[in-house]
């Protein structure tokens, strides 16, 4: 037994939404890094069979390229999906006392919001504008609503395509 290894496994997916705008900064070589929170949530019925609903509050530090397009696209209330490891750090309070933070380091993340996705591969303030009074218009009120009965939407590892 001596011989067998853990493996080294350290893989976080989630998906939520901003609770605050990101906070982006620089190191002191000029790396950018970006801070945020994302509230996740989980619904589910209790012993009395009544619906609660459960919220997980989760720190994410991104990096590079990755910040800054959180910091331009991202902000409180964002709807986000986001693949990536596991980190701890020690950080000093002002008064002295350390405290272990365990966050999110994001390798990936998909802006779930519509608008956000789309403004993103806009060029120019003009286009944004359109699209923005396209959008107060076309939005149907059920366009999130997924069929459960539809199977033939599902991918090659059994989930629905996501609809936004």
């Amino acid at each position: 037994m001596a011989g067998y290894k853990m493996p080294e496994i350290n893989t976080v997916i989630i998906a939520g939404n901003l609770t605050k705008d990101p906070v982006l900064r620089h190191t002191t070589n000029g790396t950018p890094v970006a801070n945020f929170f994302i509230a996740s949530n989980r619904r589910y019925k209790d012993n009395t069979g009544q619906w609660r609903e459960d919220v997980c509050y989760v720190g994410v530090v991104a990096w590079y390229k990755l910040a800054e397009s959180c910091a331009e696209y991202l902000r409180k209330g964002s709807a986000v999906l986001i693949d990536g490891e596991l980190q701890s750090r020690n950080l000093r309070s002002a008064d002295g006392v350390f405290r272990n933070v365990v966050e999110i380091k994001a390798r990936r993340i998909q802006f779930l919001d519509r608008r956000t996705s789309e403004m993103k591969t806009l060029e120019n303030e003009e286009e944004k504008e359109d699209l923005e009074e396209q959008m107060e218009y076309q939005r149907p009120e059920d366009e999130n609503v997924i069929d459960d009965s539809a199977e033939d939407d599902k991918d090659e590892m059994g989930y629905r395509e996501l609809k936004l």
